[in-house]
């Protein structure tokens, strides 16, 4: 199974977006690293937000 285009292509701004990394070096972590990266970034959103 193939993951969606859409889906990586969010995963790698929202990233990218908090995190400065450059695209090739968000692209190179397997599903799993990246995945768990966007979790903390939006643990940390929630937290600086008061929602968390």
């Amino acid at each position: 199974m193939t993951y969606a285009a859409d889906r990586l292509l969010e995963e790698v701004a929202y990233v990218a977006y908090h995190f400065h990394w450059p695209r090739a070096d968000i692209l190179d972590l397997t599903h799993d690293e990246r995945r768990t990266w966007v979790r903390e970034i939006a643990r940390i959103n929630n937290r600086m937000n008061g929602s968390g």
